[in-house]
């Protein structure tokens, strides 16, 4: 799936940012994320880290028709840069962009299960509690995604110890045991984890 003038532009823009550029997904998650999305008949969405855009840009794309989706970030700096993608993609009018700490913005949700889809890719010390607030609001068959759950590959090595992959190795651990979800880790990019919200499951 090329990526069009708008993506490619986005890319260009965010690498200028330096090295925290590297947030940005890769296009073939973007393709995949867009594919799933409207595979799926996605209408209600919610994205947790949205960077300069390029992730929701995609989700926003497969959206099926009167889909919404939220994405939740704390700099207006870097989703700046976001919504003018988003308007240049046609898909500004999808998107609602609220700036909060993530964990805020989740628990004032509704409660009952409605979301059809759901992508974290945001600080990874956080990743278990955006999860605790999705994974419930998921209905049966839902899916949950989280990027960088790979991490480089240092969540393989015992000798690696910084905090961010003790984090993803935890949460890696945490989410594979959860009787809530059926789970999957894809060798996309820095890997990508597929949580599906079981139909069969009660509290």
């Amino acid at each position: 799936m090329p990526i069009d003038a708008v993506q490619r532009d986005l890319i260009t823009e965010t690498a200028a940012l330096g090295p925290v550029s590297g947030m940005q997904i890769a296009p073939e998650q973007g393709a995949f994320l867009t594919i799933l999305t409207a595979s799926l008949g996605v209408r209600r969405a919610v994205e947790v880290g949205t960077f300069t855009g390029y992730s929701s840009l995609c989700i926003a794309r497969g959206l099926a028709e009167g889909g919404e989706l939220l994405c939740c970030d704390v700099s207006e700096e870097w989703t700046g840069i976001a919504r003018r993608a988003w308007d240049r993609a046609g898909v500004a009018d999808r998107i609602t962009l609220r700036i909060a700490p993530a964990a805020e913005t989740l628990r004032t949700l509704p409660e009952q299960p409605y979301l059809d889809l759901a992508f974290v890719d945001a600080d990874k010390g956080g990743y278990r509690t955006y999860a605790e607030e999705l994974i419930p609001r998921l209905r049966p068959g839902g899916l949950l995604l989280v990027d960088n759950v790979l991490w480089g590959g240092s969540v393989l090595h015992g000798a690696e110890a910084r905090s961010d992959t003790e984090h993803i190795r935890a949460f890696n651990d945490w989410l594979a045991a959860d009787p809530r979800v059926d789970c999957v880790l894809l060798p996309i990019a820095d890997g990508l984890t597929l949580a599906r919200r079981r139909a069969d499951y009660t509290p």
